[in-house]
């Protein structure tokens, strides 16, 4: 990088004639960047500059890239306009590490920091922000908003997040007019359509993609205690070729070993030795590895907080150790500034110590459940290059700046809350991303430590694909709902949710079926000329063979059933020691019943032992009609048909009853079909049309058919469409009816009303922000919540935020007094909202999770850290410091948020407010 950006030293006096032009043009980036220490890149300079013209500007640029200087620029503009911006974040740490960043260069009065459970400075000209603040600032109708002229979107890829993607197509939607936009993307394949959107919504905005990175990425694998390549050395753009040398390896690799965990058999279906079994290399060689060869500091992406803490104290266990003594004095003074405020009696349950000696030795974990103070200190050692290791999960591949040499998949398997799934090529470029730090290292390195089962060619896949497209993930709710009536009337709230990057997105997506549409109907159009008949109307003649050919298949699944179900209930009648006969199949012929297998919730499956001594259990599918016992045979009260003697003795037994299997000249009756009335008069009328005489008929049929296919595909696409036009609109309608049936909208009831009126209930609804807005908005309205004090209000408010997870206890432990009963009135709400959810087609509310309940109750009450994790954990629930604190941040908020809705007067609203005081002490009262 340069070290003068302003120097025209080098070049021609044409050059710097030009150079001088443009910075006589904008003299407000040429002011920027002489505050720099470096050249900006051309994506950066163009991005600039279209913000001082006065475009909104859309930037996607990889990982590491540097888009943050265009947001910085933005902050820069509004400050010499004398305007306000505001920097919107996806996560608190990262508004947390942009407002040091910020407050650094302008000064901590020129900077404020406004996050859920944090607020400094928040009426500084610039402040940074999570994105749900700043909705609900526009929703309030914030004085806040006043003088407002630029807004930094960063990482606003993020609006494809299922969870809380919608908050950013709000705030883009909603935003004045004349406030410019600067969003900051990662790349993204249609970041065309993207800025296409965004010139339609918010007027002239520039899109500006750079897919270069400034610091180039090596791809490898770990395979066994060799690093190698994964792409060969002759590869270029356009023409990716796996390395020969590592096909062949993982190929051997995969030939002389299982996977881990996984016993070999050996040829008697029993388990061999495990000589042959895979073990992949520890945490503590890759990392010993990695710092031989010069490749640290690594992040090691593992997806499990378990498994990140695990590898942390693996390493300490085995004795590495990457730090100086004079490193070591270092990380102390940095630890002991950062957690200087943490009480010292929960020092040991918040393992402190052992989170300490890691550090010092330069490893750390990081990951959601760590306590935010651990979080901050893990995040300032890593960047100043006294934390070496950091065993993390893809929370910090999020924006946080926390670059490395080198990133470590261990697996390419991720749970995404509902299962485990492959990562998207989007994913691995995002988590890779963070390798190789710009100005530090020359290149930066990509490594998938292999496994038996792992294609490299999946890797390369991976590593070389570019197609991510940005998908919105924004839908109308509750809130959103009765904000938009209150702003601006349900008529104008419908065009705007048309204007949304979903809907554009699903019209476009309208436009390619309209044409196929349009095509299939000039094919239809020709099938219809192909099959024209001279002797009457051939279409009506093939739809008479299509009904009849339905109604013949559906009288044989009609047959089929009723075999099914008489084999069913014959097996049912079955007892031990009958003699019958399996029909066809590898094991046809007789066979005697040890056990009839009986079950309540599903078809029986008789344990049977056959002529050949097979022992197993059948299936109602082995036998096609009714099971008849064709003799009897006296059994032992126990037998053991894994014992092979006795396999052979019964098979024996079986043999020598003399039992012969019944004919099998005998066939089933037709099931009916014949005897059928719509089928005989379908037929009648088939025979009697005048295309039946045809001696062309069969080629006609064969254009009918494909009419008939056609046309069933085309009406299939008509459906699409029509379900997709207009989506969100109609989203829109059913909520509004189900919020006018629960009183939170009405119809106007005076000549001044005009429209759809938002209640007072519905006022209370605007200023709810939670994942079950309206169930909490029904508990007030109910008083479902009245009569509880502050420890108990804690309690029951929690199940409103509170996500358990997988693992957790199905039963959790209730606090006694009126907790349970306020938790049984919140959970019929719930189930009376969710049927009237149903019945308007929409999607339901999340059902209340009492999990967290114990545990903040016994923390409203007073009771100390250790206790009340401790408590948690005798209850069977896995509750980390990190988490509880999190938790505790999350029913604080809903509880404030009633406050504010409900007012200190109010009963619930007075309790709300002791109750966020009495969780707000000690770890959980930390700023961070």
């Amino acid at each position: 990088m340069a070290a003068s950006p302003s120097s025209d030293s080098g070049r021609s006096p044409s050059e710097a004639f030009a150079a001088a032009r443009r910075r006589s043009a904008y003299p407000k980036l040429t002011d920027f960047i002489a505050g720099l220490s470096f050249e900006l890149d051309p994506f950066q300079r163009r991005s600039c500059e279209a913000l001082e013209d006065g475009h909104g500007v859309l930037v996607c640029a990889p990982t590491g890239a540097g888009k943050t200087i265009v947001g910085e620029f933005a902050v820069h503009l509004a400050l010499a306009e004398g305007k306000k911006c505001f920097y919107t974040t996806p996560i608190k740490a990262l508004s947390n590490q942009k407002h040091a960043d910020l407050a650094a260069r302008y000064g901590p009065k020129q900077v404020g920091l406004l996050t859920g459970d944090t607020s400094i400075n928040g009426d500084a000209p610039v402040v940074i922000m999570t994105t749900e603040v700043l909705r609900n600032m526009i929703y309030a109708g914030s004085r806040a908003l006043d003088n407002l002229g630029y807004v930094v979107m960063d990482e606003v890829h993020y609006l494809a997040d299922r969870f809380r993607g919608a908050v950013w197509e709000e705030v883009i939607l909603h935003l004045p007019e004349q406030v410019r936009i600067t969003g900051l993307s990662a790349t993204v394949s249609n970041a065309e359509e993207f800025g296409e959107w965004l010139v339609e919504v918010r007027g002239d905005t520039t899109v500006v993609v750079d897919e270069h990175r400034p610091v180039p990425l090596w791809q490898h694998m770990q395979v066994g205690n060799r690093l190698m390549d994964l792409f060969a050395e002759d590869s270029r753009e356009g023409h990716i070729r796996i390395n020969p040398e590592l096909n062949r390896h993982t190929q051997e690799m995969e030939r002389r070993h299982l996977p881990w965990g996984r016993p070999r058999q050996d040829r008697r279906g029993g388990h061999g030795p495990r000589a042959g079994t895979f073990r992949p290399p520890s945490r503590n060689d890759v990392i010993r590895q990695l710092d031989s060869q010069g490749l640290l500091p690594a992040i090691v992406f593992i997806f499990s907080r378990n498994g990140c803490d695990a590898a942390m104290n693996q390493c300490v266990r085995s004795g590495l150790r990457l730090t100086t003594e004079a490193e070591v004095a270092e990380i102390r003074a940095i630890i002991a500034a950062k957690t200087g405020g943490l009480p010292e009696h929960d020092l040991a349950v918040l393992g402190f110590w052992e989170w300490r000696e890691a550090l010092e030795r330069g490893i750390a974990s990081h990951h959601a459940g760590l306590l935010p103070a651990f979080k901050e200190t893990v995040e300032e050692l890593f960047v100043r290059g006294l934390v070496r290791v950091v065993f993390a999960t893809e929370t910090l591949a999020l924006g946080i700046n926390m670059p490395a040499r080198t990133v470590v998949l261990e697996k390419l398997v991720k749970y995404n809350g509902e299962a485990h799934v492959d990562l998207t090529p989007g994913e691995y470029t995002q988590l890779t991303g963070r390798a190789g730090r710009r100005g530090i290292d020359i290149e930066g390195h990509a490594v998938v430590v292999w496994q038996p089962g792992m294609d490299p060619r999946q890797v390369g896949g991976l590593a070389s694909t570019r197609t991510y497209p940005l998908r919105s993930s924004f839908k109308p709710g509750y809130n959103m709902a009765v904000n938009l009536v209150q702003r601006v009337g349900a008529a104008a709230a419908r065009e705007l949710l048309e204007q949304s990057f979903a809907q554009f997105q699903a019209d476009r997506s309208v436009v390619g079926l309209a044409r196929r549409i349009e095509r299939n109907k000039e094919g239809l159009a020709g099938y219809a000329e192909s099959m024209t008949c001279h002797l009457g109307d051939f279409s009506d003649y093939a739809g008479l063979r299509k009904r009849l050919s339905e109604r013949e298949k559906t009288l044989a699944r009609q047959s089929s059933t009723v075999r099914r179900s008489e084999a069913a209930a014959s097996l049912e009648k079955l007892r031990k020691g009958d003699v019958i006969e399996v029909p066809s199949g590898r094991r046809s012929g007789l066979a005697l019943v040890i056990d009839p297998g009986l079950d309540p919730n599903g078809d029986p499956r008789p344990l049977v032992v056959t002529e050949d001594r097979w022992a197993g259990r059948l299936s109602v599918h082995d036998f096609p009609s009714v099971v008849e016992s064709l003799g009897w045979v006296r059994l032992p009260k126990q037998v053991d048909v894994r014992s092979p003697r006795s396999r052979r003795d019964l098979a024996a037994t079986l043999r020598n009853t003399g039992i012969q299997p019944p004919g099998r000249g005998r066939r089933r009756s037709s099931g009916g079909a014949v005897e059928d009335a719509e089928l005989a008069t379908l037929r009648r009328a088939l025979r009697a049309h005048p295309c039946h005489a045809c001696e062309d008929r069969e080629q006609h049929a064969r254009w009918g058919e494909r009419f008939h296919r056609l046309q069933a595909e085309t009406e299939k696409l008509e459906r699409q469409v029509a379900a997709t036009t207009h989506s969100l609109a109609r989203a829109f309608d059913r909520i509004r009816a189900l919020l006018r049936e629960r009183g939170y909208l009405r119809a106007p009831r005076t000549e001044d009303e005009v429209g759809e009126i938002v209640t007072e209930h519905g006022r209370r609804l605007t200023r709810l922000y939670s994942e079950s807005d309206l169930l909490a908005a029904e508990c007030l309205r109910t008083g479902a919540w009245r009569h509880l004090d502050p420890a108990e209000l804690a309690a029951v408010v929690s199940a409103l935020v509170f996500e358990s997870r997988r693992d957790a206890p199905t039963q959790p432990r209730l606090p006694g007094g009126g907790v349970a009963e306020a938790l049984d009135n919140t959970m019929r709400i719930w189930a009376e909202l969710e049927d009237d959810e149903r019945r308007h087609r929409l999607d339901r509310t999340r059902e209340p999770d009492a999990g967290f309940a114990w545990p903040v109750y016994r923390w409203a009450r007073g009771e100390s850290l250790e206790k009340v994790l401790s408590a948690a954990e005798a209850n069977g629930q896995e509750l980390s410091a990190g988490d509880f604190v999190r938790w505790c941040r999350q029913v604080v908020d809903l509880l404030e948020q009633l406050r504010d809705v409900l007012g200190g007067e109010d009963p619930i609203g007075a309790t709300a407010i002791k109750a966020a005081a009495s969780i707000r002490r000690g770890v959980v009262a930390m700023v961070t």
